[in-house]
């Protein structure tokens, strides 16, 4: 396997681009995520503090210590980390923008599903813009870290991720499941880091107008 793309490096921690299709946990590989940065950076052990969906491409931070993976985390779970996505849909949403909120409960095949009670509810803020006729780029911005919240959110809209076959964005013939992590934005150690990388993969990622409607909202 190639290198991971290194976006930023600090002495506790660094963030790559995972790519779309690669798995944070080991499932049947004979070498998993970790083990692979860790050899690419020649240390002994790097430290999973959050995740992203093995179709989700786009930014992972890696504590490179023990102490700096008990921050992040703890950083992670008080929703100190604002995470920024970017999705694209063939599908009209029901509404533009807004906050998409509700609970959310296992539905069949390993899916999930987004209910009307709010107990513990999932919170996802979106705005969007269209890109070209039945192509539209969403801007999603997670306020909690629920599994598949992103793409339940979207089903939600009636905008089901483009590739995403699991909930129902198949209805194209595509190269990949179109969910990237874009941007990172948080303090650690009394600096403001706000780390952005831009989607590399994905045939849909790189037609021009999906490209002006990207830089246009991410500027």
């Amino acid at each position: 396997m190639c290198d991971f793309d290194v976006i930023y490096a600090h002495q506790d921690f660094v963030i790559i681009n995972k790519p779309c299709g690669i798995s944070v946990h080991k499932d049947n590989a004979e070498i998993g995520l970790t083990s692979l940065v860790a050899k690419q950076l020649n240390v002994q052990q790097v430290w999973l503090v959050h995740r992203l969906d093995k179709l989700t491409s786009g930014l992972l931070i890696l504590a490179l210590n023990e102490r700096s993976a008990s921050t992040l985390s703890q950083l992670f779970a008080e929703h100190r980390i604002q995470k920024t996505y970017l999705a694209l849909s063939t599908h009209k949403p029901k509404k533009k923008q807004g906050l998409i909120i509700g609970d959310m409960e296992k539905a069949r095949r390993g899916a999930w599903k987004l209910c009307l009670s709010k107990q513990n509810p999932a919170i996802t803020r979106f705005y969007s813009m269209t890109c070209e006729p039945n192509l539209r780029l969403f801007i999603l911005m997670p306020k909690t870290g629920k599994t598949h919240q992103l793409r339940v959110a979207m089903k939600s809209l009636s905008s089901p991720i483009l590739g995403d076959s699991l909930y129902g964005g198949n209805d194209l013939d595509v190269d990949r499941t179109y969910l990237h992590a874009y941007r990172l934005q948080f303090e650690y150690q009394g600096e403001n880091l706000d780390i952005q990388s831009l989607p590399k993969e994905g045939i849909f990622f790189q037609k021009q107008s999906v490209v002006t409607q990207i830089h246009y909202l991410v500027k």
